[in-house]
């Protein structure tokens, strides 16, 4: 009994010695700080529709200068994709063909707009900056590269340059051409080249500046065909020359095995402007097609065997949305702003592979561009590499070499053009697009330096 007594009083006295020294130590520690709140969430602009597609006549003067929307929220990438838009603007101008009618989009803050176009840039000179110039310049032409352009143009203008005036109308490459070389515009954009015939008669001192890479992709309307269909070049050129009709045609279901495709007839969509993409399209569809380059060929316009048009990208993406069974062509960006799926294209080594940017990036493998800075312009479908995009192109702005006349003018647009080149081409990736190679980037901005009034050089930057 003692022995229990004495164990219980050891017990009882351990414990008061260990809650002294808890007791002790608590009283000597610092008091905790207190948490801070977590910031309150601010609620998110409403959503905008899309204003409906419309047509455009062609321009009979110089464009005005217009102001542009907010920026808007691009779409998030789908699982098919990769680092694609993020917080991105595109704003619309008062003359874009057309929109996407079932696309709503979220309008973004400016300073959402300057981490895109800022972050991660592309071989950024610290040795050179914008002029804070005032003038107002104008541009039209492909509506390919338009969202990144508006990008560009909203970012520059608002946060680096704000005493510029900036405007680009997308109306198509053929329209950009015919407006630059009529000299309506300060610079023209076109996914296509001024023929050299064109060149040598009306536009001799022409330059075309590789902007970006893109590609152009079959969208379709199948809402039973969840995951993305694979078409080889001879089923694309069989569906737009009119030889394959339904979809559950055999030349499409060997592509594709274990996919229930419906019987539903194929209504062909294309472009019904002059258009740069049209030209990458029937590029494309003259290289891997014999019978489609003797019978219908390839450029800006073609004789379409079958189908329905629609004005510019947004045109041909409304169309197909409206219209079950469809399918059309139009590029990267303005398919995910739809919610299409990229679907896979056979490409010339056997592979199917979709419009991703490393696969766009890798079709300009074997490109090397060319010493003269007025022969910039080159054709890249259906590249040899094994990942390339077959349906991938440059898309270019046109500037004139030696006969601008106002040489402020002509300093403002090389500054945004240099800045585009560098700073700028962070943004194209989140938009789906491609950022040029290191060769044509370079060939790019040597050719921008080569820009002049009364024979004096309007831009004096580092190539790097």
């Amino acid at each position: 009994m003692q022995m229990v007594s004495r164990r219980i009083t050891l017990a009882l006295m351990s414990f008061m010695i260990v809650s002294a020294f808890v007791l002790s130590a608590c009283a000597g520690a610092a008091p905790a700080a207190e948490p801070t709140k977590a910031p309150v969430a601010t609620m998110a602009p409403e959503a905008t529709t899309a204003p409906q597609a419309t047509a455009t006549t062609e321009p009979t003067k110089a464009p005005e200068a217009t102001a542009t929307t907010e920026p808007t929220k691009a779409p998030e990438a789908t699982a098919t994709t990769v680092a694609v838009a993020t917080e991105t603007a595109v704003p619309a101008t008062a003359t874009v063909v057309a929109t996407v009618t079932a696309t709503k989009a979220v309008v973004a803050t400016a300073k959402v707009v300057v981490a895109t176009a800022t972050t991660a840039p592309v071989a950024a000179s610290v040795d050179w900056k914008p002029r804070q110039l005032t003038a107002t310049l104008s541009g039209s032409g492909a509506s390919f590269p338009n969202p990144l352009y508006q990008v560009w143009i909203s970012v520059y203008t608002k946060n680096i340059v704000p005493s510029l005036k900036l405007s680009y109308q997308s109306v198509g490459s053929g329209q950009g051409k015919k407006d630059f070389i009529a000299y309506l515009t300060d610079f023209g954009g076109t996914d296509s080249a001024i023929s050299s015939n064109d060149v040598k008669a009306q536009a001799p001192d022409a330059i075309h500046l590789p902007m970006v890479m893109g590609g152009v992709l079959p969208i379709y309307n199948l809402p039973t065909i969840k995951n993305p269909l694979r078409f080889s070049p001879e089923t694309l050129v069989g569906i737009y020359i009119g030889e394959i009709k339904t979809w559950n045609d055999t030349r499409i279901a060997t592509e594709n095995p274990g996919v229930s495709l419906p019987s539903t007839e194929i209504t062909v969509v294309y472009r019904s402007d002059s258009s740069g993409t049209t030209s990458i399209w029937t590029d494309y569809l003259s290289k891997v097609s014999g019978t489609w380059k003797s019978k219908i060929g390839a450029g800006s316009t073609v004789n379409w065997p079958v189908g329905i048009g629609g004005p510019g990208n947004a045109g041909v993406s409304s169309a197909v949305q409206k219209t079950e069974g469809a399918i059309g062509y139009v590029e990267v960006a303005y398919a995910l702003g739809a919610g299409f799926t990229l679907p896979y294209v056979k490409n010339a080594a056997g592979n199917y592979v979709q419009p991703l940017l490393a696969n766009v990036s890798a079709a300009a493998a074997a490109a090397v561009p060319a010493s003269d800075n007025q022969s910039l312009a080159v054709s890249i479908t259906n590249g040899s590499d094994a990942q390339a995009y077959p349906i991938a192109a440059f898309t270019y702005i046109l500037v004139r070499k030696d006969t601008y006349k106002d040489a402020n003018k002509a300093q403002a647009l090389s500054d945004f053009l240099y800045w585009s080149l560098t700073e700028g081409q962070g943004a194209a990736n989140r938009l789906g697009y491609a950022p040029l190679p290191e060769n044509f980037r370079k060939a790019s901005m040597k050719a921008l330096l080569a820009v002049r009034v009364d024979g004096q050089a309007v831009l004096d930057a580092p190539i790097k």
